[in-house]
């Protein structure tokens, strides 16, 4: 059976960077940083002093203070993203349409904020006092849940828990769901609030984040100097539509989706595979399935973290999948700016990625100024750079390895 065309209609953000998905775009093209010094938590309980916190968000502006109380901070991002992606789509789910629209958006570690208030509570007061939506608030799952119950959307409602990857690995299941028939719409993308107190904690006690305290540095993608990642925070979700169902109802395309990749690298909890061989499998079956060969891909949204392993391995796959055109291609991180989001991530870069095939412009990396010897691609330093593009990429790659690609097309 042939399988069915997928097309970005609608877009919609909320980040380090913009409370919707132009402002974070035009943000990241200007190289305007969202990191800052950490406020929502006491940094002297950190070696870390920065992060990228969403600023100046109020969920009541989507919906009733009442309803936003029994949601964590995660969803809270999910559901004004959706929203917002919904009407630049300009969909409302009614009749059949709400029975062939499906939900599918990731969080790494889901309701992380919710739990810490919660078990305080727990040995404070004791177990009568935690709270009844404890639960439906703190699981991964709810961001599409909430979504579905709010937008009406009644076909699949799933949720991928893939670490960092879980945002992209979203995106390419509910792809799958459309090409197979299931769906005709696909609300999906990633959504993330892990700024708090055990899951800073976390991450520092694997040495995972960037201990340099300046807000203006410290997220430094491929740089020879960078030290680790900077949390970032928010949702990004992008309207996956079958083609002919949005060209029939004349809706405004950003690109086309045409290949999705994902791979395990069978080897260590934390460290990505050596030469990013498992990342290097993920590109090239994004690659295969959207039928074209290597040489047609002009630009990579990396996930591109600013820790010394995942950066290197990264660059290394690449030449992997490339040969000498790797040399020829332009690959940015965005991270620099926003920085990360971890399962929110691979959704807020995919909206990045269809923008830059539809404006003809690519997204710098910011704060590179040492060149390391065996990182030594084109990670556009120099700004935003504006050149026509037709095949782009996005790469997610989270712990545990999991590894997931995407190929978009200008249309």
């Amino acid at each position: 059976m042939e399988k069915r065309r997928v097309v970005v209609t609608g877009i919609g953000a909320v980040s380090p960077v913009g409370n919707s998905a132009e402002e974070s775009w035009r943000s990241v093209l200007e190289g305007k940083s969202g990191v800052g010094l950490m406020t929502r938590l006491d940094s002297d309980l950190f070696p870390v002093k920065v992060a990228a916190e969403v600023k100046d968000f109020d969920i009541e502006d989507y919906i009733p203070r009442k309803d936003a109380r029994k949601m964590d901070r995660f969803t809270h991002y999910a559901l004004a993203s959706s929203i917002m992606a919904m009407k630049d789509a300009n969909l409302e789910l009614e009749g059949e349409l709400a029975l062939r629209t499906g939900v599918w958006i990731g969080s790494g570690i889901g309701g992380m904020e919710t739990h810490e208030q919660q078990f305080k509570t727990f040995l404070e007061k004791g177990y009568r006092r935690v709270s009844p939506f404890f639960v439906p608030m703190m699981i991964p799952d709810m961001a599409s849940g909430q979504v579905s119950i709010h937008l009406g959307a009644k076909g699949i409602n799933s949720c991928t828990v893939t670490a960092c990857a879980s945002g992209t690995n979203s995106i390419g299941d509910a792809f799958e769901v459309i090409r197979r028939g299931d769906a005709d719409v696909m609300i999906t993308g990633g959504a993330e609030a892990p700024i708090t107190t055990m899951s800073v904690a976390g991450f520092c006690a694997i040495t995972a984040l960037s201990l340099n305290p300046d807000p203006a540095t410290a997220s430094r993608p491929f740089d020879a100097e960078r030290d680790g990642f900077v949390m970032g925070e928010g949702a990004g979700i992008v309207i996956l539509e079958e083609y002919e169902h949005a060209i029939a109802r004349g809706a405004k395309i950003y690109a086309e989706l045409i290949g999705y990749g994902s791979t395990g690298d069978a080897h260590h909890i934390t460290t990505p595979a050596p030469g990013g061989e498992g990342g290097a499998r993920a590109m090239n079956q994004a690659i295969k399935q959207g039928g074209i060969s290597p040489g047609q891909i002009d630009y990579i949204n990396a996930h591109g973290t600013s820790t010394p392993y995942n950066d290197l391995f990264e660059t290394m796959a690449a030449k992997t999948v490339f040969g000498d055109h790797a040399y020829k291609l332009a690959m940015s991180s965005t991270k620099s700016v926003t920085g990360h989001l971890l399962g929110a991530a691979g959704g807020l870069e995919a909206i990045f990625t269809v923008k830059a095939l539809q404006e003809g412009i690519l997204p710098p990396t910011i704060n590179y100024v040492n060149a390391e010897v065996e990182c030594d691609l084109d990670y556009v330093t120099e700004g935003a750079r504006k050149v026509d593009i037709q095949y782009a990429m996005s790469n997610s790659l989270g712990f545990g390895g999991h590894n997931a690609s995407l190929v978009f097309k200008k249309i």
